[in-house]
């Protein structure tokens, strides 16, 4: 009986064994790549929604601040607040990453923003007062912080969602979505729409 029992815990402990260097090798294949990879993409859209979040909320101090100096402005200030009122309103959740459509609206009221921020810049030429106010410098050094963040997070969600995209392409990664990770698609990048877009916008005061 005692050596049946040993067999039966000696076997056990072979089992055990087998099953940890199969674990290993199949983690040596790459099989868990996929899911990591795309918990990275997650993460780096997340930074992306932070940075242009914090612009966002620049925005409204922004505009108080030039109405102070140049209230006849008043075509340029709405347009600023209509486009930050439009780019808070379409909201991307990593479920959604992969919809073009969604991403593109996204994208799409991002560059609006960007647009009526650079006229309400250069409306600001025109008023040397507001140029030199202390509130309107500190507002221009954190949105050229913020410009340079964005453009760092975009970056980093590109190169996220290449690397993910990449691995679903190749072997052995196509190999493991196939048989593990088919409800898993390909992730839905950034495109350069304009010009220069990988780049952070100058902003002059």
């Amino acid at each position: 009986m005692l050596t049946r029992q040993t067999s039966f815990s000696g076997r056990r402990v072979w089992q055990l064994a087998l099953l940890m260097v199969v674990a290993m090798l199949l983690s040596g294949c790459g099989i868990s790549n996929i899911p990591t990879y795309d918990e990275q993409v997650k993460a780096a859209w997340s930074q992306v929604e932070n940075q242009y979040q914090r612009r966002a909320d620049l925005v409204p101090n922004l505009v108080e601040t030039v109405k102070g100096f140049a209230a006849q402005e008043q075509e340029t200030l709405t347009a600023v607040v209509e486009a930050r009122s439009k780019a808070t309103s379409i909201q991307i959740d990593a479920s959604s990453l992969d919809d073009p459509q969604k991403v593109q609206q996204f994208q799409q009221a991002q560059q609006q923003l960007s647009g009526a921020l650079s006229r309400l810049m250069a409306v600001s030429e025109r008023y040397p007062e507001l140029k030199s106010n202390q509130n309107f410098l500190a507002l221009q050094s954190q949105l050229e912080g913020t410009e340079n963040r964005i453009a760092v997070a975009r970056r980093d969600f590109i190169q996220a969602v290449e690397r993910y995209n990449t691995e679903i392409r190749t072997f052995p990664g196509l190999l493991w979505h196939s048989l593990l990770y088919s409800d898993m698609p390909l992730r839905e990048n950034f495109e350069a729409t304009t010009e220069n877009a990988d780049q952070a916008p100058q902003v002059e005061f």
